[in-house]
């Protein structure tokens, strides 16, 4: 199971704010049934890597659909194969519980 953190952006567009075209790559990922999560910053997706790679191709010609001419996507893959279970919970849980021990 691999953990994805992406960042797809627009570049050169008429306006600074670039919510527009997060919701349209928002509505991709909806659609593809991976869970997910958005942040400020970009989108966190848990999955089996070659679907959520697969989803990724399409969320970045997204922002081409609705006119931007340059896209920019940024990727970080955490892919663990051990067996262990690997969700965004999970490596969030793991972080409170350490937080808890004194």
């Amino acid at each position: 199971m691999a953990i994805v953190f992406v960042t797809i952006a627009p570049l050169g567009t008429a306006t600074p704010s670039l919510s527009k075209y997060v919701a349209g790559v928002e509505k991709v990922l909806r659609a593809s049934g991976l869970k997910h999560q958005l942040t400020a910053m970009g989108t966190l997706i848990e999955g089996e890597l070659d679907q959520i790679l697969e989803v990724i191709r399409s969320m970045h010609e997204q922002p081409f659909h609705e006119g931007a001419v340059r896209v920019s996507t940024s990727l970080k893959i955490d892919d663990r194969r051990d067996g262990a279970a690997h969700t965004i919970a999970g490596k969030v849980r793991s972080v409170e519980e350490k937080l808890k021990e004194p």
